[in-house]
């Protein structure tokens, strides 16, 4: 067939179906990449938002537990200060023994309000000497205690939960004189 210069040529279907197909196949995948980032988008934003919202509600946590941490503890020791009160308020009336009976009523409710929340006494008198425990103050002679132990406790030691918060500041035993001289001879 010859072509003229005023007519169309015959386009064959099955060929301009494959012409389309690269451009619609084109448009389509642009299309479907697009909602892709778009979910993408809107995914990585949900996300951004909820670790955003979880670090503002672990600071507001964390701030919480540093004002009202020792709320149980606090409550506990309301006890002990209603008895100091007590004693406080019968101090002019009450006999040298019964204020020293409450005085000793109310150390015991201290001490258990403390060991409900793991505060222990470190009373390490005649125990061996302990440098993670104890602070020695000085050495005394003595016939009656063991070299190295705890001879007298200055100040009883505290720990929390097996922490220690204050050592027991303590005088330790050291051998008596007599001894030290023989084991010079």
């Amino acid at each position: 067939m010859t072509e003229n210069p005023g007519e169309k040529a015959a386009v064959d279907p099955a060929d301009a179906a494959e012409a389309a197909t690269p451009e619609a196949n084109t448009a389509e995948a642009l299309e479907r990449l697009n909602a892709e980032l778009d979910e993408a988008r809107e995914k990585y934003l949900r996300a951004a938002a909820e670790m955003d919202n979880l670090r503002k509600r672990s600071a507001r946590e964390l701030e919480n537990a540093r004002a009202y941490g020792i709320e149980r503890f606090a409550g506990e020791l309301l006890g002990v200060v209603d008895s100091l009160e007590m004693g406080v308020a019968a101090g002019a009336e009450a006999s040298a023994d019964a204020l020293l009976e409450g005085g000793e009523a109310t150390l015991r409710l201290l001490f258990a309000s403390l060991e409900k929340f793991g505060v222990q006494q470190v009373d390490p008198v005649g125990e061996p000497f302990d440098p993670q425990l104890h602070e020695a103050m000085a050495t005394q002679p003595s016939d009656t205690a063991e070299p190295g132990s705890v001879l007298i406790v200055v100040q009883k030691g505290y720990t929390l939960n097996g922490r220690l918060l204050r050592p027991a500041r303590v005088i330790v035993a050291a051998e008596p004189p007599a001894a030290a001289k023989e084991s010079e001879a």
